[in-house]
């Protein structure tokens, strides 16, 4: 587990009750406020978060079970014991800062069922999972009412095969004294010693799943000529019968299928709470389920039928197994027709991404504006037109602010019957931010999309325009947050190949590299690397590291990072996005010289 020095947002001042009650006023800001605070208080204001609010407006659903909460429930039950649970309260939230567990209590402070900082604000959580490291956020500096005497300490939760991170560890206690926060906190070193101890547990158990998922694809095989493969996302263990009638598409299904069972498990939306039923036998836990038939594509020519395999009660992958569908094998190929790709904006498994693209088509359903943020590259357009129906934009009206600023083209033209597009809302001039308020109060029922991507600053109209579209806002992550859906974007992303040619394959190396690469250019710049591959390689056979452009090849991937490594290279990451790219505030904001900031930038390959 990685430990840094407290951010200049660590430690609360006395001016900053000051600073946030003029914030909430509109009032100018005292000097000495640390940027990082404004910054989040702003976010909180983007996000359309109430500060005197009393709870979410939105319970999130809690998952029944999951292999965090499996692996930290013996931990906390002894950790706990060490805490001052009548002043001080221990929480475990999931990546999606949704609390699987808590424990303690803090007088006067309801616990919350979610931490993301689009539902109560700026919070050690939320901080913790953006940054990758401890996050310590004090009072004030909170963007709620009642954590105004709140300090609190989060530590993130790393997946100890992947390094992605699974959870956060959190401990909030009330400040010493009204307004004075000690930093570090009191208890950092509770929350660091508990979230490591929850590390080594799911490295523990890592182990085991992988044997569970053995015993059951080898109690299923049975015999030599029953076609069996297991999955679990990672892992694929097929016997030769299997071989025969695995086509890409099919295993792409099943692979499908797999990630699928996992992440509705880890939702609640597969199994029984403990509520629903007795609770299975210690010794039947492990076994298959009852087997259910898969969903293969068309021209399959097999037919499988899926057990999900759980451990501890959480599913950790599948057992699939195949038929040949009835009736002789023809003489000669018969062509199938090709199965149409999903839209690339809708491709990935991953629960950062399958969060923001259920709640977008979720919020897309009624006719109500839209806002899609994020980083510049990761699909807002893409996803803005599949949501309105076409990827193409045919029947859909689109204006780019990047090349009408005021909109003096696009909204004379454009019939109010038909769904409009504004791209780059963050280059709108203030007359074409006045012709879009005047469109939302003369059309309170527009099927508009907008799409906008945080950095340089924004006027005081725009800032209020934004607001008043936050309350239905998506932001989607950047692929550097969600590299597990690489494998299934490379095929999404390449041309289709000619008559006759195979598709693009990857070698592991090469995969491996892609997904260690930051992709500084998200979707768009993964786009232009496929594409190029595919238009001019020479070459024969899957894509080798070798073939891949310099950046990607000689990245992370040449040298493997060590945990704090990784924190620190996020950490810097973020800021320069925060920043713009400028590296002079980069360095001013995490404390550093410039020429140790160049160093960093040059040993990480950023």
């Amino acid at each position: 587990m990685t430990t840094t020095e407290p951010s200049p947002a660590a430690t609360a001042r006395p001016s900053l009750r000051l600073a946030r009650e003029r914030f909430l006023s509109g009032c100018p800001l005292p000097g000495g406020v640390p940027e990082e605070v404004v910054a989040a208080w702003r976010r909180a204001r983007f996000f359309g978060v109430p500060h005197d609010l009393k709870e979410p407006a939105v319970a999130p659903s809690r998952p029944v079970e999951s292999a965090l909460l499996g692996a930290a429930r013996p931990v906390l039950d002894r950790i706990v014991t060490a805490l001052d649970t009548d002043r001080s309260l221990l929480v475990l939230t999931d990546e999606r800062l949704r609390v699987l567990w808590s424990a303690g209590s803090v007088p006067g402070l309801d616990p919350c069922p979610v931490l993301s900082e689009q539902e109560v604000g700026n919070n050690s959580a939320a901080l913790a999972l953006r940054t990758r490291r401890r996050a310590e956020v004090h009072g004030p500096e909170h963007f709620l009412d009642r954590w105004q005497d709140v300090s609190a300490v989060s530590v993130p939760v790393l997946d100890p095969e992947g390094g992605r991170v699974v959870g956060t560890l959190t401990v909030a206690s009330l400040m010493s004294r009204p307004g004075v926060a000690r930093s570090p906190h009191p208890q950092a070193a509770l929350a660091e010693a508990a979230a490591t101890a929850v590390e080594t547990e799911l490295r523990t158990r890592a182990g085991r799943a992988e044997r569970v998922l053995l015993d059951a694809y080898v109690r299923a095989a049975g015999g030599p000529d029953r076609a069996v493969a297991a999955l679990d996302g990672r892992n694929r263990l097929i016997n030769d019968s299997a071989q025969q009638l695995l086509t890409p598409e099919v295993l792409g299904a099943l692979e499908r299928t797999a990630l699928s069972a996992r992440h509705a498990d880890a939702a609640g939306e597969v199994g029984q709470s403990e509520d629903t039923g007795p609770a299975e036998p210690p010794e039947r836990r492990d076994l298959p389920e009852r087997a259910e038939p898969a969903e293969l594509p068309e021209g399959a020519g097999c037919v499988a039928r899926i057990d999900r395999v759980r451990l501890d009660g959480v599913v950790i992958g599948i057992v699939a197994v195949l038929e040949p569908l009835a009736g002789p094998a023809p003489s000669m190929p018969v062509p199938v027709p090709a199965v149409p790709r999903p839209p690339c904006s809708l491709t990935g498994s991953s629960v950062p991404w399958r969060h923001s693209v259920e709640r977008a088509v979720e919020l897309a359903r009624s006719p109500e504006p839209l806002l899609l943020t994020g980083e510049r590259g990761t699909g807002k357009s893409a996803l803005a037109l599949d949501l309105l129906g076409t990827e193409a934009g045919a029947a859909v009206e689109i204006a780019d602010a990047a090349l009408d600023a005021g909109l003096d083209r696009a909204l004379p033209t454009w019939p109010a019957d038909r769904p409009l597009l504004l791209r780059h809302a963050e280059r709108l001039a203030q007359p074409g931010v006045a012709a879009l308020n005047s469109l939302l109060d003369t059309h309170p029922d527009t099927r508009l999309l907008v799409t906008y991507t945080p950095g340089a600053p924004v006027g005081p109209c725009l800032q209020r325009l934004l607001d008043k579209l936050s309350a239905r806002s998506v932001t989607l992550p950047p692929l550097r947050e969600r590299t597990e859906d690489i494998r299934e974007l490379l095929p999404a992303l390449a041309p289709r190949p000619a008559p006759g040619q195979p598709p693009l394959t990857w070698t592991l190396d090469a995969l491996r590299a892609l997904e260690r690469y930051p992709w500084p250019g998200n979707v768009t710049e993964l786009v232009h690397v496929v594409r190029a591959l595919a238009e001019d390689r020479r070459m024969s056979g899957p894509v080798r590291r070798a073939e891949l452009p310099d950046a990607v090849r000689e990245g992370p991937a040449a040298r493997p990072l060590s945990p704090m490594e990784h924190a620190e290279r996020a950490a810097i990451l973020e800021a320069l996005r925060r920043h713009g790219g400028n590296k002079a505030r980069t360095a001013a904001a995490l404390g550093i010289g410039r020429a140790t900031l160049y160093r960093k930038l040059r040993g990480y390959r950023v």
